[in-house]
């Protein structure tokens, strides 16, 4: 199994793991300390970095976590002992976005810069 393959599959495993922490009981949910909008911002960020990691189209992912995260969110109504919150959605598409942006410009600079050394 190559790297790239083992990663899609931890990117994959992510996902269902997210949506197990998301949907399930409310203290299933791993909590930093520093506050629900810095674990969701943060936790989006790292989430899409890895993607970018495994799949370097990250306008692409970025647009698809994005809307993970705001059906996830959605999604949070239906558990009796949960509560869908739009500020949560917007902190983890935020998060999204910056790591995308972040991988894009990476990946720009690192083409645009690695071209240049071999001519």
């Amino acid at each position: 199994m190559t790297f790239k393959r083992a990663l899609k599959l931890l990117c994959l495993a992510v996902l269902v793991l997210l949506v197990i922490v998301g949907l399930g009981p409310a203290r299933w949910q791993p909590r930093s300390g520093l506050g629900w909008e810095i674990d969701h911002f943060a936790g989006y960020l790292v989430v899409t970095l890895l993607f970018c990691l495994a799949w370097p189209r990250p306008l692409a992912v970025g647009a698809a976590l994005v809307v993970f995260a705001a059906v996830l969110e959605a999604l949070q109504a239906i558990p009796p002992d949960r509560s869908s919150n739009v500020f949560a959605a917007l902190y983890s598409a935020a998060g999204v976005i910056l790591g995308a942006l972040i991988a894009d410009l990476s990946m720009r600079a690192c083409r645009r810069f690695g071209a240049s050394r071999n001519t």
